[in-house]
């Protein structure tokens, strides 16, 4: 299936309806749902139906029709879902999924299996509900052909050039104009007048072929057409819009009810799109005469003056002889004053499109590119000492980072979407353990790249499920210590130093410090006697298989959670900390960067070598003046900064640079993880847009490095992963510190 074909577009809409469906269950069972609520189930669950019934899948088509009916009983007797009823709806919900992932998957028809399942399901429904659910004996009948399939010819559902339009008193008027894009977008308009027939009758069509150019002008691929349609239904007229769901951006709508006011024709007079048309043409299209009417008031007309006469004579005529009320005439009128041609009409429909992510990639893979050579020729105009190519390249550079903005801001999402698929995840979890959970969301608007927010679901799901099965405390528990019996996990989210802060936090328990610590002995990872903080204590339930659980169970227990958190995050260039209070709960923050293709970052020179920090970690530079500050002990030593102390990480030392140091060197403060750090340089040589290149699997496992770039001058820097470079700055200083205090200088030096 092509990224760009139109059964792609339905796949990605019946997956987003669906997950709607499922948060707007889940609100009726926490008993948010109103009517409203009900009314949007019914309506995504038919728009499903309808545009699976546009491309022939009948199975989606007759399976969702039951769903359709259900939720349509209930909206009408305007009575709550029953908890169990949730439950199958879920399930559908599924079930429907499963279908649509299978035609996304290319299959050409339903796995018995699948089909088995989607009978258990209806014979659930209709124990339920109470009534049969079966699917309508005419769903394969009127199951409309692919949208890119031609009509017939002789279609019944257009009339002749004879039978005209005549709109009865006890049928709807539909007025809908097809944007020229909507076969670009591949719709058959047609198609859609065909799904009408569903739910009703067509007493009437007129094509509307007014902005149809002459023959050799027509472009086949832009749409011309319009329809104005009589249907006679009982269905209301959220059924007849929803119709049109598919097509509601490619297209102008009207619906006018069965005896509509005449005002209701003035309007829709009104609203028609401004294209040249005789009165009559008009008051015909519209459904207020017919031609035959029409042609009768045109003789009167022709025998008074002998002439065609004006317009506005034919409205008087009209009048004249009660066929319309001079306001619709008026309206008529003055609606052909102000008509333009198709030519000069301006354009007004909906700007969005569907960019598959692949492609989107490569144009941002393509920016980096760009900045590598901008900053090229930028070295080269600055070496030429031109000033004039100096001014042009600056420009360019200037131009290249306004197109890096905008292209990133295209993959640039709300994590509230993400947020909101986890309450199916704790209500599912909550119901395995027998734990009454509320699951609270905040900051749903924060927005980060969308290769984040997909990398990002795993960690957050573990984190999730952990939080419940080894956090929250049962019912009983809970209100013995005075809490409420239900539990609640938070998740937040929100921007901070040019990071984006993930939190998930629960008010349960909290970790048990003693307990990691016995299983952190058992295992090894800390000797006896050797004293931790709480954080060092905490940083080791990410360890590889650590895990506290006395049992293995479906939710936890195997040790392999916390990992999978930790790796994921640390290869986003993030980091994770955990902060808990015993009875009180727990919080996981997850710090991570905006985008992961370029940044704006801060070249240092340490040697003959050049390293790029991330622009938004760095918060001063101050000159690393002995006079001014004074050094201490330690691998890696500190400086007394504002009052406070400051830890130095040496570059130098770390990464065994080559070169010898600079006479006058600087320090860089940086914050990461949550800390301050100095980092000593030689020389400050300013900002610069960083492309980062990941690095290869042979350097992927080295410590405080999160990626490279290629600088003007052809030569690669690495960019420095500053929290990563902050906590090992700290653990060898503690390390150093405990040595110390041993009494053993042998161990004071710390190999870095």
């Amino acid at each position: 299936m092509s990224d760009d074909s139109p059964l792609d577009l339905f796949v990605t809409e019946c997956q987003e309806l669906l997950r709607d469906m499922e948060s707007m269950l889940l609100r009726c069972e926490r008993g948010d749902g109103d009517a409203d609520v009900v009314n949007e189930l019914f309506r995504a669950a038919h728009t499903i139906k309808g545009t699976a019934g546009l491309f022939g899948l009948d199975a989606i088509v007759a399976f969702t029709h039951v769903v359709e009916s259900t939720l349509d009983r209930i909206r009408i007797e305007g009575s709550a879902i029953p908890p169990a009823l949730i439950d199958v709806l879920l399930a559908c919900g599924d079930h429907i999924t499963a279908l649509v992932e299978s035609v996304a998957g290319g299959s050409s028809g339903v796995d018995p299996q699948v089909s088995m399942a989607g009978a258990a399901l209806l014979e659930q429904l209709s124990r339920q509900t109470g009534f049969a659910n079966a699917a309508p004996a005419t769903t394969t009948a009127v199951a409309v052909p692919p949208l890119l399939r031609s009509p017939p010819l002789s279609s019944p559902l257009i009339p002749g050039p004879a039978d005209g339009l005549r709109v009865q008193g006890d049928s709807w008027h539909i007025s809908v104009r097809f944007h020229a894009n909507v076969l670009r977008n591949g719709m058959d308009p047609l198609s859609f007048v065909r799904y009408l027939t569903t739910f009703g009758s067509i007493t009437g069509l007129t094509v509307v072929d007014d902005a149809l150019p002459p023959l050799e002008e027509v472009d086949p691929e832009v749409c011309y057409l319009g329809f104005e349609i009589g249907l006679k239904t009982d269905a209301p007229k959220t059924r007849i819009e929803a119709a049109f769901d598919f097509v509601r951006d490619d297209c102008t709508l009207h619906i006018l009810p069965p005896r509509s006011l005449v005002s209701d024709y003035v309007s829709l007079i009104r609203d028609l799109p401004g294209v040249p048309a005789r009165l009559g043409e008009m008051l015909v299209a519209c459904g207020t005469i017919t031609a035959a009417e029409l042609e009768r008031c045109l003789k009167s007309q022709s025998a008074l003056s002998g002439t065609e006469a004006s317009s506005q004579r034919l409205g008087e005529l009209l009048v004249e002889q009660k066929m319309v009320q001079p306001s619709v005439v008026a309206a008529a009128v003055e609606q052909q004053k102000e008509a333009r041609s198709p030519n000069d009409s301006k354009d007004s429909e909906k700007r969005s499109i569907r960019v598959d992510g692949d492609k989107l990639d490569r144009l941002i893979d393509l920016i980096g590119e760009l900045i590598i050579a901008g900053a090229a020729t930028g070295s080269e105009a600055r070496r030429a000492g031109l000033a004039r190519l100096n001014e042009s390249a600056l420009h360019l550079a200037q131009i290249v980072e306004e197109v890096r903005d905008q292209a990133l801001k295209l993959r640039i999402v709300q994590i509230g979407p993400t947020f909101n698929r986890f309450q199916r995840v704790v209500r599912e979890v909550a119901r395995e353990t027998g734990k009454e959970i509320h699951l609270a969301i905040s900051g749903a608007d924060t927005e980060l790249d969308k290769t984040l927010v997909e990398r990002i679901a795993d960690p957050l799901t573990h984190l999730v499920r952990n939080a419940i099965d080894h956090g929250i405390e049962m019912p009983a528990i809970r209100q013995a210590q005075g809490k409420p019996g239900a539990g609640t996990v938070r998740l937040n989210a929100y921007h901070d130093a040019g990071s984006v802060v993930i939190e998930v936090s629960d008010d349960g328990a909290g970790l048990n410090r003693n307990r990691i610590l016995d299983k952190a002995r058992q295992r090894s990872l800390v000797s006896e006697g050797q004293e931790l903080t709480d954080e060092q204590v905490y940083e080791l339930i990410f360890a590889p298989g650590f895990s506290t659980a006395e049992q293995v169970t479906n939710l936890s227990g195997r040790g392999v959670g916390m990992d999978v958190v930790k790796s994921n995050v640390t290869a986003m260039r993030g980091t994770v900390e955990i902060h808990s209070e015993e009875g009180v709960g727990s919080k996981v923050r997850m710090r991570l960067p905006l985008t992961l293709a370029i940044i704006d970052g801060f070249q240092i020179g340490i040697g003959n070598s050049t390293f790029v920090i991330p622009l938004d970690l760095v918060e001063e530079c101050v000159e690393l003046n002995p006079a001014e500050h004074s050094e201490t002990d330690g691998p890696c030593g500190s400086i007394t900064l504002h009052g406070s102390v400051l830890p130095l990480i040496r570059l130098r030392d770390m990464f065994d640079v080559s070169g010898g140091a600079g006479r006058r060197q600087s320090v860089v403060v940086v914050r990461g993880a949550g800390k301050k750090a100095g980092i000593v340089v030689d020389e400050l040589l300013g900002e610069l847009q960083a492309v980062i290149k990941p690095l290869s699997r042979l350097f992927r496992q080295l410590r405080g490095v999160a990626g490279s770039t290629i600088l003007g001058s052809g030569r690669v820097a690495l960019i420095l992963d500053v929290p990563g470079l902050i906590e090992r700055s700290h653990a060898q200083n503690t390390r150093a510190h405990r040595a110390q205090t041993a009494g053993s200088p042998a161990l004071a030096k710390v190999s870095s």
